[in-house]
């Protein structure tokens, strides 16, 4: 760990102080943020971000301004799940704005890892709340913030792809306020386990 921290802190120093705008990023910060995703973060997010380990998210066409908001999340501490503390607290740390941006713009533009199918009849049902949600409970379709085919939509998250296990984690992290986010909370405190089982099934299977 020590050494990694390192390594990514000689490459910010390097870039300088400057900040830069989402749209404006140099050749520069663009290098640097790939030696470190290729370097660094495919340890565990796996080459180009398409993670094989169901613990660690694929970031690859994962959302730029997500992934920017997230990393800013666990450099100031904001985002409180175990592998935020466990991992991504450290790893965000020594990352300069520059950095982030450039990291956010690098996985973006990686292409998507293949769906992976599951139980079909457990892909249909977590479709059907995934693009109607659930009346009865007052839980919104999913596809209003995180689009139709699950690609996100704007700072709402890509979904698609992502390992199923992964995404249940992560429910269930909102659900218990690990991850403090008012509107997910709500949400997942009117789903059942199984129902968010359902959705993340069906959200792995969905493809590029």
């Amino acid at each position: 760990m020590k050494s990694v921290l390192h390594s990514i802190v000689l490459l910010g120093a390097a870039l300088g102080a400057n900040g830069v705008r989402a749209d404006d990023v140099s050749a520069e910060i663009r290098s640097a943020a790939r030696t470190v995703a290729v370097t660094t973060c495919a340890t565990c997010h796996g080459p180009q971000g398409r993670s094989i380990t169901p613990k660690f998210p694929r970031l690859a066409g994962q959302n730029a301004d997500y992934i920017t908001a997230q990393m800013k999340n666990f450099k100031s501490h904001t985002r409180g799940d175990a592998d935020a503390l466990a991992y991504m607290w450290g790893m965000a740390a020594p990352l300069d704005d520059d950095l982030i941006v450039g990291l956010a713009q690098y996985y973006s533009a990686q292409r998507p890892a293949p769906g992976t199918m599951s139980d079909s009849g457990a892909m249909a049902r977590g479709r059907d709340i995934y693009a109607q949600g659930v009346a009865t409970d007052g839980v919104p379709a999913c596809s209003t913030c995180h689009g139709p085919s699950g690609a996100g939509i704007g700072a709402y998250p890509r979904l698609a792809g992502q390992s199923s296990q992964y995404l249940l984690k992560q429910l269930r992290a909102f659900h218990t306020n690990l991850r403090d986010v008012a509107v997910m909370h709500g949400i997942t405190t009117s789903l059942s386990v199984d129902k968010m089982r359902d959705v993340a099934d069906y959200l792995a299977s969905l493809g590029p």
